[in-house]
């Protein structure tokens, strides 16, 4: 039914998303922007519950995707699916996160302007996944030949390698990304990718010495005690146990019932090669993960006068071996610091706290570079190889989402910071989407209102006024400071503004549930509470300067690239970690800014990961943290619904007579039409120059149960219709028919005249039919003369076009022949030419190969090899020669080259028999093996004629005959042989069947040869 379904260019039916507003007390809406009441958080996400009750984990708010995450597999990601969503307009079907993929990449395609995807939400809700699904799209969808599909591979392979070195497991998720991720895939001006880059954000390094409890270290730390060979274990002085290892035992959670590591490290290792890794820079990177393990287990004791010192010898010598570097500078750098003063350098003992603060340190700066080069070498194999006029590029953030945990602290803040950031942006991209829509249309702008974070964004990074800059400057204060003084001076300066509060600045209620060691951020999402503790030193996030120095000098080529030599040279001092972040992170908003961007929102339901169960609290909390309701103010402060001219008018077009069923003037006024018959008020609707903008769901609503109503009434028309078209083609081909077979009759009767009107037809069918039947029936080797028997009408045609046949089959057997194999056939051809039908012996040779050669290169004696010179032995074979006078028997060796053939014995040569002189060859007609070579008998070179048996004569004479040039002069005689024995003189051989091959000299002087009747010789 046309008000049901909607026809696409490419002819696939498509259910349109407004067909789900009839079942939508059961399912909710599509699009929150047709919610009712809009302003109610209770009736946003009780619109999510029912959708996640029905597994419908996908809703939109306008142009922004809601995803829940289902914690199970759902049937609705295959390839068939992708192809639902490709191509389709992005309101046309459910929404999906394909939808969103094959949307931006089109808005790619037509628009010629980059685009970007931002993947946000809590850890669990299914970022990561997301970010794949859209990767997976791509690599499907696209088009691509063999270098884009080892790019695809490239891409796809790529995660696995970035979870294992930067996800973990933490109480929320059990593959939580411990680290932002921006995302470029770079296409060419025919949509297929070609390239990729990735940049990395604020990478969890204190995960790698402290986790809390219930959560893990980096997956790669496991994977490798768990999955790794033991002679790679023993190589780098592992045990598997990672109980035994201080950096892993934190957390008390070294198996994870959810997770395989020893089936992810298999993924992982068979990843690194796929994206360029050599044997070498995977054995060097997993020398440093052991040198990570070997630093936590790396122990101090402290000596009667304070002094510091390593207890675990063992531990510095596999430092020593794994990271390349001197065992006994690294001890030294470990427990003691090097300070300049006054231009002078001194070195100072580490107490036993600042020892493990150093170890530590190195630890976290060890792993962290190492995953920056670890994306960077990604980023390698990633580039665009070769620059691609026309190209665009499609961007995928996949970043932590607003964080609220029990102990908020420095990461905490960045992240919610960069969840500021985005979320002004989101905002301000919107607005301005907003606006963009309505003037194009030309619809008046109407203000929106709206919480403006700004104010939040400034009192975090302000220059000199900021949290991050007052950080910074406790950091760079000579003189002791601690994490107190900096909340201290942050209460100074920022005492009286409204988003920031301590446990001194706060009212008495809120000091009950703040501690002294706390500040208090009002953030867009919410109230976050920060304890100031760690604070000074994950910004400082320093390396003491000797232990630079021993990593510089490093034998290991990946350390020697994470620690540059400048770096110890240069006395400036390195920006602090906020301020390093806060710069990366306005280089991402540019970038962003840049881009026309589209919005993944993740929600996780549930914090046991169970699937099924819908926590409302939970949701209710990220809602507020994504932002979910102020998004949706901003999408309702105008119209609530918005379609195109053709799709409206071809959904709801059965509503009105005039447009029903088929409108033929201008589209807009066939809206125009429609909306006037159903009864809009001015105020609920306004047409743009190519959209309708509908203000109130409920004349939504109204019109879609209107549609529901009319549809038994459009049922009938149609079937009615339906069965008159059905009656129409009945009736039109019994016409056809019955004009076909008189037709047919009346050539049948005419068949024998000349070609005419009459018997056209006929005579044209039996044409097509003999061809019809030719075509099957056609023969599939030359040997096959099988042909199908032609009418007369078509015998002449036939015969040419079997000619034709056989002449195309021939060619076709001829040009796949071998050289080696058409030798071998010419040979046949002649000895069949010469000896079918002639020798008894000729049919039991037809189906044995001719060989090159009868005898092996070291049967011919080499003298006479030498004796011959340039003239080469093409062919050669054992005889028995017969004397002329007497008949002896004597074994000979007869040797072909290309101009004569000699009889060699042993060591000489007995006769040679030039070609150009010889007069025939002579064989019987039985099955003997018996031939004679007429040479000139005057000629005393050639010694006359040659009497010889060969167990191979048919290959022989072939062969001989054939390089003689005298394949004519092959004699075939029934009876006797002559030949000349001396000049005058002729000698005589007899030959006779009978029971067994015999040769001898018999009656009258006479050779007598006695033949098998049925010998197999040739």
């Amino acid at each position: 039914m046309s008000s049901l379904f909607n026809l696409g260019k490419s002819g696939r039916v498509r259910l349109v998303m407004e067909s789900a507003l009839t079942a939508r007390d059961r399912v909710g809406v599509q699009d929150f922007v047709l919610l009712e009441n809009y302003n109610s958080e209770a009736a946003f996400i009780e619109n999510l519950r029912r959708r996640f009750r029905e597994n419908l984990i996908y809703t939109y708010i306008g142009s922004v995707l809601v995803s829940v995450n289902p914690y199970k597999e759902l049937e609705i990601y295959s390839k068939p699916q992708m192809e639902r969503y490709r191509g389709v307009s992005f309101y046309e079907i459910s929404p999906h996160i394909y939808a969103v993929s094959d949307n931006t990449y089109r808005a790619m395609r037509t628009e010629r302007k980059d685009q970007c995807i931002l993947i946000s939400g809590e850890s669990g809700a299914g970022k990561t996944e997301a970010s794949k699904k859209i990767l997976l799209y791509y690599a499907v969808t696209c088009p691509t030949n063999d270098h884009m599909a080892a790019l695809g591979d490239r891409l796809l392979q790529s995660n696995p390698v970035l979870e294992a070195f930067g996800n973990a497991k933490t109480l929320r998720n059990d593959n939580s990304s411990r680290f932002g991720k921006y995302m470029d895939v770079q296409f060419d001006f025919r949509g297929a990718p070609v390239g990729g880059h990735i940049l990395n954000y604020l990478l969890e390094k204190s995960r790698v010495v402290h986790q809390n409890h219930g959560e893990r270290n980096f997956h790669i730390f496991y994977q490798l005690l768990d999955g790794g060979e033991d002679d790679l274990l023993i190589t780098l002085d592992l045990e598997r146990n990672p109980q035994k290892y201080q950096y892993l035992v934190k957390g008390n959670c070294p198996r994870l019932s959810s997770v395989s590591d020893k089936n992810n490290w298999k993924v992982v290792m068979k990843a690194l090669p796929v994206i360029g890794f050599t044997e070498e820079e995977v054995q060097k990177l997993l020398n440093i993960i052991a040198s990570v393990l070997h630093l936590g287990n790396t122990q101090f004791g402290e000596g009667e006068e304070g002094e510091t010192y390593i207890t675990t010898e063992t531990q510095i010598h596999h430092l020593s071996k794994l990271m390349g570097v001197d065992g006994s500078a690294l001890g030294e750098a470990l427990t003691h610091k090097k300070l300049t003063a006054k231009g002078e350098e001194m070195i100072s003992p580490l107490s036993f706290e600042q020892a493990l603060s150093a170890r530590d340190a190195l630890a976290k700066a060890v792993y962290g570079r190492t995953f920056t080069w670890l994306v960077e070498k990604i980023n390698q194999s990633l580039a665009l190889k070769v620059h691609s006029k026309g190209s665009s590029v499609i961007g995928l953030l996949d970043i932590y989402g607003f964080e609220v945990l029990q102990h908020n602290s420095f990461e905490q803040f960045c992240i919610n910071y960069c969840n500021e950031k985005l979320q002004q942006l989101f905002i301000e991209l919107t607005l301005r989407s907003e606006q963009e829509e309505y003037e194009t249309e030309g619809i008046a702008w109407e203000t929106v209102q709206y919480f403006d974070n700004k104010i939040i964004c400034d009192l975090i990074e302000e220059k000199h006024k900021g949290i991050i800059s007052i950080l910074d400057e406790e950091c760079l204060r000579p003189g002791e400071t601690c994490d107190v003084s900096f909340l201290e001076k942050l209460e100074d300066a920022l005492g009286g503004h409204p988003h920031f509060v301590t446990h001194k600045l706060a009212n008495g209620k809120t000091r009950r549930v703040m501690s002294r060691e706390e500040f208090r951020l009002l953030h867009y999402a919410g109230e976050v509470n920060y304890n100031v503790n760690g604070f000074l030193d994950k910004n400082n996030d320093s390396l003491n300067r000797n232990l630079k120095e021993v990593m510089c000098q490093s034998d290991n080529q990946i350390l020697q690239h994470c620690f540059r030599r400048e770096e110890v040279i240069d006395q400036k001092r390195p920006e602090m970690a906020a301020t390093q972040f806060k710069n990366s992170l306005m280089k991402l908003m540019e970038i962003l800014m840049s881009k026309e961007p589209s919005y993944v929102r993740c929600i996780k339901p549930n914090d046991a990961k169970q699937p099924g169960r819908f926590d409302e609290v939970l949701v209710r909390h990220q809602v507020k943290y994504l932002g979910l309701m102020e998004n949706l103010r901003v999408r309702r402060a105008g119209f609530a619904y918005r379609r195109r001219f053709e799709a409206f008018l071809q959904r709801y077009k059965p509503l009105c007579p005039e447009t029903w069923p088929n409108w033929h003037g201008r589209l807009s006024d066939g809206v125009s039409t429609l909306v006037s018959h159903l009864g809009y008020k001015p105020e609920e609707y306004k047409l743009g120059r190519s959209k309708i903008f509908i203000r109130f769901p409920k004349t939504l609503f109204t019109t879609e149960d209107a549609l529901e109503a009319k549809k038994p009434e459009i049922v009938i028309v149609i079937q009615s219709g339906w069965r008159g078209m059905k009656a129409r083609r009945r009736a039109k081909r019994r016409r056809q028919a019955a004009e076909l077979i008189r037709r047919f009759i009346k050539g049948f009767i005419y068949r024998h005249e000349e070609y005419c009107p009459e018997n056209e037809y006929f005579l044209d069918h039996v044409r097509y039919s003999f061809l019809k039947n030719l075509r099957q029936n056609l023969p599939k080797s030359v040997l096959d003369k099988n042909w199908p028997t032609p009418p007369p009408l078509v015998a002449e045609a036939s015969e040419h076009l079997r000619r034709m046949h056989m002449r195309n089959m021939t060619l076709k057997y001829c040009r796949r022949v071998q050289p080696e194999w058409k030798k071998q056939m010419m040979q046949k051809v002649e000895a069949s030419k010469i000896f079918k039908d002639q020798k008894d012996s000729y049919p039991q040779s037809v189906g044995r190969l001719f060989l090159d050669s009868r005898l092996e290169r070291e049967q011919i004696n080499l003298k006479v090899v030498q004796t011959l010179g340039n003239d080469k032995v093409q062919y050669g074979v054992s005889v028995i020669k017969y004397d002329r006078r007497g008949f002896k028997p004597r074994p000979r060796q007869l040797l072909l080259t290309n101009t004569f053939a000699v009889l060699v014995d042993r060591t000489k040569i007995k006769q040679r028999m030039d070609y150009s002189a010889m007069r025939g060859i002579s064989v019987s007609s039985l099955s003997d093996g018996v031939f004679v070579v007429h040479m000139p008998s005057e000629d005393n070179k050639q010694k006359g004629d040659v009497v010889l048996h060969c167990s191979h004569v048919i290959e022989l004479v072939t062969k001989l005959a054939m390089m003689a040039n005298k394949v004519s002069y092959v004699n075939i005689s029934p009876g006797s042989i002559r030949f000349a024995v001396a000049r005058g003189k002729e000698g005589i051989i007899d030959f006779v069947r009978g029971s067994e091959l015999k040769v001898a000299k018999g009656k009258r002087g006479h050779l007598l040869v006695v033949s098998q009747s049925l010998l197999p010789a040739w």
